[in-house]
């Protein structure tokens, strides 16, 4: 072959190309399925119960990979499936931990006879609540291995661990980690 002539290119054909579309389309797919279930999820928020930390209205992502290494932390702010109605997803904070005491006096907390300093409630009190039926939570308590005690921002405005009990880490689905919409709020969950 000389210089002048040039191999011809030959087009796909149509089922090659059908072909070709589809496997894009099922590795795209594949690979958002695989990033929402081991890494990260998007939530929108419904409700008040973190307050003034993370809003109504607010989406944030909670990443799934630093409790595949470790344990949550008290102060971390989880996502976890509700103890009620385990197909609904709540987020709240960490108060305390395995072998950890609560205790709620004169609107405080305290954890293992130290009173918490919770600038994040804005100087709302932490009250006792009825628990949900069949359930009773007496103070001091003592926090079960395997399992952590949450509680929202807004204590006014928050089923949490007073409510239902403490949750088992298991049903931790992830920490939450940016609010990314409206931007007006994007930064870091803290």
């Amino acid at each position: 072959m000389y210089s002048g002539q040039h191999a011809t290119r030959q087009q796909p054909s149509i089922i090659r190309s059908i072909v070709n579309i589809v496997v894009i389309i099922a590795l795209v797919m594949g690979l958002s399925w695989a990033l929402s279930n081991f890494v990260f999820k998007a939530y929108e928020i419904p409700s008040g119960s973190m307050e003034t930390t993370i809003m109504p209205g607010d989406r944030l992502f909670s990443e799934k990979v630093t409790y595949y290494f470790e344990e949550p932390k008290a102060g971390e702010i989880v996502t976890f499936n509700d103890p009620q109605i385990p197909s609904r997803i709540l987020i709240k904070r960490v108060i305390a931990t395995g072998g950890q005491q609560v205790d709620l006096w004169d609107g405080y907390v305290y954890v293992d006879g130290v009173q918490l300093d919770e600038p994040y409630t804005n100087g709302l009190p932490s009250y006792e609540l009825t628990p949900v039926r069949g359930l009773e939570i007496s103070y001091p308590y003592t926090v079960p291995e395997g399992e952590v005690w949450v509680m929202g921002d807004n204590r006014v405005n928050s089923q949490d661990s007073r409510y239902f009990g403490s949750i088992p880490v298991s049903s931790i689905t992830g920490k939450a980690a940016l609010i990314y919409w409206p931007f007006s709020n994007f930064g870091l969950v803290e």
